[in-house]
């Protein structure tokens, strides 16, 4: 059996050059609790259907990357505890025959095997507090700067670090541009305190970039940093406030290194009563809306 196996409606949709979008399936497996992960799985895909784009959402199921999922397929990712999966994994959990949920960097590597070239995801990995120490950078960022996929997120989780996130994405020569905005987004909030170079207000326009970037480019990837409603982001006090409890109580407790984020998220997430979660559902369907839109785009001009 082959290591990578496309879903027939995806690669029917790929060679007729009509649109795609690719869905990691970390958000469901990991992101979300049960059973809203299943309902939320189902709504991204159908989201995307009714606008007339195929999804691909991915996943390794036993031992096989899987490029678009069937219903069972779907099912699975909710309920089955899965391996969380980053590209360096992805050979192991193969030849053993396993089963993972793809993070940032596995569900781009993939897609982009799969000829895919648009990703809808919550957040982005990036730089971790003290990785001056810890070296605790996501695998998200070198994965990007070697991959022809755009991807499209709320910048990334505030729990990061923002500003050495950027400088490396600059360093590795990854396009970052704004959707609609000349601010880099903080996941749970529609700002943080960096300004982005550039901006775009269609899907069209990223679309452009996408060609100059393949006639340009050394096969870098495309950050489109997209912000999450201002009717459906968090209350930025009530944010502040939370992630400086969280923040305190890692200190507190003595957590250091890669233990700090899964921490943080979690803390926040009971800090918050749950309201961090719905706002990450929110932000994630309104990237895959774009990402849609961006796709649709894409295949307009190919």
């Amino acid at each position: 059996m082959s290591a990578v196996v496309v879903a027939p409606e995806v690669a029917n949709a790929l060679s007729d050059n009509r649109p795609v979008v690719a869905l990691e399936s970390t958000i469901i497996s990991h992101g979300l609790p049960r059973p809203r992960n299943y309902e939320a799985a189902v709504e991204f895909e159908e989201m995307l259907r009714a606008e007339g784009v195929t999804p691909a959402t991915i996943a390794v199921l036993d031992g096989v990357a899987r490029i678009g999922l069937d219903a069972d397929g779907v099912r699975r990712i909710a309920d089955d505890d899965l391996a969380k999966a980053s590209v360096r994994d992805l050979p192991i959990i193969a030849a053993r025959g396993g089963h993972a949920a793809t993070t940032v960097a596995a569900t781009s590597h993939l897609a982009a095997l799969a000829g895919i070239r648009v990703f809808a995801t919550g957040g982005l990995g990036g730089v971790h507090r003290g990785a001056s120490d810890s070296f605790d950078e996501s695998a998200d960022l070198s994965i990007l700067a070697v991959t022809p996929i755009t991807v499209v997120s709320a910048g990334v989780k505030s729990v990061l670090d923002i500003a050495a996130t950027l400088e490396r994405l600059e360093s590795l020569s990854v396009p970052v541009v704004g959707f609609g905005t000349t601010v880099f987004p903080s996941f749970w909030l529609r700002e943080s305190a960096h300004t982005l170079d550039w901006s775009v207000d269609t899907a069209a326009e990223v679309a452009a970039i996408m060609r100059a970037q393949d006639a340009l480019g050394r096969g870098q990837g495309i950050v489109v940093a997209n912000p999450v409603p201002l009717d459906r982001q968090w209350d930025p006090q009530e944010h502040d406030r939370v992630l400086a409890q969280a923040l305190a109580e890692a200190d507190a407790a003595g957590i250091h290194g890669k233990a700090v984020t899964p921490f943080l998220l979690l803390r926040i997430v009971e800090l918050s009563d749950g309201r961090s979660l719905e706002v990450n559902l929110d932000l994630a369907l309104n990237n895959v809306r774009v990402a849609g839109q961006i796709a649709t785009a894409w295949a307009a001009t190919a």
